[in-house]
């Protein structure tokens, strides 16, 4: 799962957003449904991190800052742009294309594989997350 992020501080003078100084650092931590930190690193005020999903659920994705050991910031606002892409969106497929040398045919159907696929892990994660209801509901109903 790749993630890009970029980080803006409050202008007073200004009343905007602008860009933030090079000084300013975040800590990126991700910890999967167990509670299992999977990544825990630290990244200027722009980065892009990325990390590999091996359990099914709801990740956490964690940014802080350095920002309250700033004596410049003290008060201010810090806005935070995060895009993460998941599944068949984080191939880049017009490089895959030039790698492989692929034609435009093959190319559309290595698309429709990754889609299928994609497809396929949605289903087995939502029959995981029926399972999981079925025993919430079974264990609460027993009580």
């Amino acid at each position: 799962v790749p993630g890009n992020y970029r980080t803006q501080l409050w202008d007073k003078q200004s009343e905007s957003f602008l860009p933030s100084t090079p000084g300013l650092g975040m800590h990126v931590e991700v910890k999967d449904p167990d509670g299992k930190v999977v990544l825990s690193r630290q990244y200027g005020s722009e980065g892009r991190f990325t990390f590999t999903s091996h359990t099914p659920g709801e990740h956490q994705i964690c940014l802080h800052s350095n920002s309250t050991r700033m004596a410049l910031f003290a008060g201010g606002k810090l806005r935070v742009h995060l895009d993460i892409q998941v599944g068949e969106h984080t191939n880049n497929y017009p490089e895959i294309a030039a790698k492989d040398k692929l034609t435009e045919l093959q190319l559309r159907a290595r698309q429709l594989l990754d889609q299928v696929e994609q497809i396929q892990k949605e289903q087995n994660y939502q029959r995981y997350r029926e399972e999981r209801f079925r025993m919430t509901s079974e264990s609460t109903n027993q009580r």
